[in-house]
């Protein structure tokens, strides 16, 4: 359809029927999404022109939901696509260049005749582009080019995975304009992960990724080559329970250092128990080897690592609670996943000044708003940014008004699951 037609198929309705599943929301929730759709087609006009066929998409944020630091361990996670996405308006061309416009910022422009990284690209949007269209031309899928105008509702900066929900938004534009639609949802999940590692230069996971890519609530395996992927569906409105992400107000700045430390201590710890990450060793050689592990690597990194075999487990354990049913088993899981956090992960504050420790006090306020109900965690890589509450629905207003009467209005997001990750958007 052109914009035009769009427009009006988005007037019409017609993808109300796929708006409500991709925001988990009820027919009478669709009109804030159809009007953000109608207002991007417009916008992408305005930048690029009116004339020629356009597609949609859309890709989730996601939140991990049980296994902390698991994940470059070659251990499990428990992720869940959620409510909050980047939409795309899009064209294919055939100049052999890609032209992304991201709503407040400059325009990215990337050539296509030369896909090696760039060292001045580093860091940016453009280098992902360029990432991203390298890996379907070696694929035997040659990208013409596009243009696309996109806009993000995913909270920069929440833990969310703003950056992995855009790889995976240009990974289904290139499946849908150059290959016919048919890669699969990991092998996206993988491509974004190989453009942020070789042409971003960051050496990040496939986690979030996979969690925007693949949609609903998952389990992954990363102890293999390819990931194994189990599903754990759950409806928290039917349980009762909202899901927040609370943002702390710490400040993410002068804090590589200490997200780099958590991997290093445990890769340390599993080389002198004779491996390359945890996951190829056990517990009990750990326990075994712990007068050595302390000399060599240090009490945090012993008690890093013994975090790493608890909260595997534990992963293990929430997705069988999901799976038959057993809620309140699974926010148990989640409370222990939070406590081994703060007191054996250590990810909750960085000490170099006492007087802020923003996660800590936002875990604790929450602890002391739910009352022994629900359960709170450190969310993502730790040390700044945000907590995940589950909170009762009866207590959700009141939990909101309190929670935001200390951190700051706008401070309490509630989230829903999202069952779909990357995708086009079609109109019924």
């Amino acid at each position: 359809m052109n914009q035009t037609e769009t427009i009006s198929a988005l007037q019409q309705g017609r993808f109300d029927a796929v708006l409500q599943q991709l925001y988990a929301c009820s027919p009478a929730e669709v009109a804030p999404y159809r009007e953000r759709l109608i207002g991007a087609v417009k916008a992408f006009g305005q930048e690029f022109g009116t004339d020629g066929e356009i597609s949609l998409f859309s890709a989730p944020g996601r939140t991990e939901l049980c296994g902390n630091h698991t994940d470059h361990q070659g251990g499990h996670v428990l992720t869940g696509a959620v409510d909050l996405d980047i939409i795309a308006v899009a064209a294919r061309r055939d100049n052999g260049k890609i032209r992304l416009k991201s709503e407040g910022f400059l325009m990215d422009s990337v050539e296509l005749s030369d896909l090696r990284p760039q060292v001045d690209e580093e860091g940016t949007s453009a280098a992902l582009l360029r990432g991203i269209a390298a890996k379907f031309d070696e694929m035997g899928y040659p990208v013409g080019g596009f243009d696309a105008y996109t806009t993000s509702s995913v909270l920069r900066g929440s833990g969310l995975s703003s950056s992995a929900a855009f790889e995976v938004l240009v990974g289904n534009i290139c499946s849908a304009f150059f290959a016919g639609g048919s890669v699969d949802p990991v092998k996206i999940a993988q491509i974004g992960q190989y453009a942020e590692n070789v042409y971003f230069g960051k050496p990040c996971g496939l986690m979030d990724q996979m969690g925007c890519s693949v949609g609903g609530v998952i389990a992954i395996d990363f102890a293999h080559t390819e990931p194994e992927v189990t599903r754990a569906g759950v409806d928290l409105t039917k349980e009762g329970y909202a899901l927040c992400i609370l943002d702390s107000g710490a400040d993410h700045a002068d804090l590589t250092d200490a997200y780099a430390a958590v991997p290093a201590e445990m890769k340390a710890v599993a080389a002198v128990l004779g491996v390359q990450v945890l996951s190829q060793t056990t517990k009990a050689q750990l326990i075994g080897h712990l007068p050595e592990v302390r000399k060599v690597c240090g009490d945090r990194a012993a008690l890093r690592a013994l975090h790493y075999f608890a909260d595997d487990k534990r992963v293990k354990r929430a997705v069988r609670s999901l799976q038959n049913g057993y809620f309140e088993q699974y926010l148990a899981e989640i409370r222990a996943s939070g406590h081994s956090s703060f007191a054996y992960l250590q990810n909750v504050s960085v000490y170099a000044d006492p007087r802020h420790q923003e996660v800590a006090l936002t875990i604790a306020l929450c602890d002391e708003l739910l009352g022994g109900r629900g359960a709170v965690r450190v969310h993502g890589g730790g040390f700044a940014g945000t907590v995940q509450a589950y909170v009762p629905l009866d207590m959700l207003e009141e939990f909101r008004t309190q929670t935001e009467a200390v951190l700051g209005e706008g401070r309490c997001h509630v989230l829903r699951i999202r069952s779909i990750g990357g995708t086009e958007i079609r109109a019924d």
